[in-house]
């Protein structure tokens, strides 16, 4: 199969012909058809989250089709279409999966990052950590559920029943998860880059009552914020924007480091939390009520070879929407 193959930090990723792999009996063999770029992929290729698996081949927003199944394998088919997101395995026997709370697991591995991922033709995931899909959308469409949407919606979740809702940073996730806050009733308040009126313009095409760079203020104290972009100086900007009992969300996996800031900003029972990846229970629920929205997804596909070209176009902000890389199909 034809895979792109992570070498090490800082280095293009590499066009590379593997051997299909074998699942194990708990696993499905999935034909790729799509798999959305994240900037956790970015955190990942760049350097800044640390001991990827060797030869890795990353892509955790992966939509395909189950080819073959493990022995074990009893909640789906050959021939069924499929999710798989960034939350690959846990241990099922720890206190934070006994509770609920598997995102936590001490041991959890993740795809396209201890488990190769889906910037192939083909992947392997533990049925566990598989899903199905809503009919409503393309496998490109798809794809930029898995994660963006997955992770946007665990935000929004941590938002509680916040009215006045601030997202910094307007990409993936902020642009799927902006109209399921205005499907819910609420006002969305989209802080984009400085000057990026196109951005600026896409938010308020998905429903954003104001729009403005993070460098400003907006019109009204907000409930919560949202933080997408991975910038630790965004912080102390969203306490400022919230109102006394107001909650800021970091909905990232790496962030830049937060400045000091004074206490002020912070006093009045205002609250900074952050999100660490997903539980099922998010998957099930989202994927669920996102064609009840219908949540839509602007997504630019690219040809697997070009996996540099999306994953340099996503760090430069060239992108509304999400990137998704397309595999050649298997003869």
């Amino acid at each position: 199969m034809q895979a792109m193959v992570f070498t090490g930090p800082g280095e293009p990723l590499v066009p590379t012909e593997r051997e299909p792999p074998v699942p194990d009996d708990d696993q499905l063999l999935i034909r790729v058809s799509a798999c959305a770029v994240c900037r956790t992929d970015l955190h990942i290729i760049d350097g800044e989250l640390p001991a990827p698996k060797q030869s890795l081949i990353p892509g955790h927003e992966i939509v395909g089709v189950v080819m073959e199944k493990g022995a074990g394998v009893d909640r789906f088919s050959v021939g069924d279409r499929v999710g798989v997101p960034w939350l690959g395995w846990t241990c099922g026997v720890c206190l934070f999966c006994r509770s609920g709370r598997e995102n936590l697991c001490d041991r959890a591995r993740f795809t396209g990052y201890q488990i190769d991922g889906g910037f192939a033709q083909l992947a392997v995931a533990d049925q566990r950590f598989c899903f199905a899909l809503p009919s409503g959308y393309t496998d490109v469409e798809a794809a930029p559920l898995l994660c963006a949407g997955l992770i946007g919606y665990r935000a929004l979740r941590a938002a509680g029943d916040a009215r006045r809702l601030g997202l910094y940073g307007f990409g993936a996730a902020a642009h799927l998860i902006a109209q399921l806050a205005v499907f819910q009733g609420r006002e969305v308040y989209a802080f984009t880059r400085p000057g990026d009126t196109g951005t600026e313009r896409f938010a308020r095409q998905l429903g954003a009552v104001w729009t403005g760079g993070s460098d400003t203020a907006p019109p009204a104290p907000l409930d919560a914020a949202l933080i997408f972009a991975p910038v630790g100086a965004l912080v102390p900007a969203a306490l400022r924007a919230v109102a006394k009992g107001g909650t800021v969300v970091c909905a990232g996996i790496h962030m830049s480091d937060i400045p000091s800031f004074p206490y002020a900003e912070l006093w009045g029972e205002r609250t900074v939390r952050s999100i660490a990846n997903l539980t099922r229970k998010d998957a099930e629920e989202f994927l669920a009520l996102a064609p009840q929205v219908p949540v839509r997804t602007t997504a630019l596909p690219y040809p697997l070879a070009k996996a540099n070209e999306a994953l340099a176009d996503l760090r430069g902000g060239r992108i509304q929407g999400a990137a998704v890389l397309v595999p050649p199909q298997l003869s």
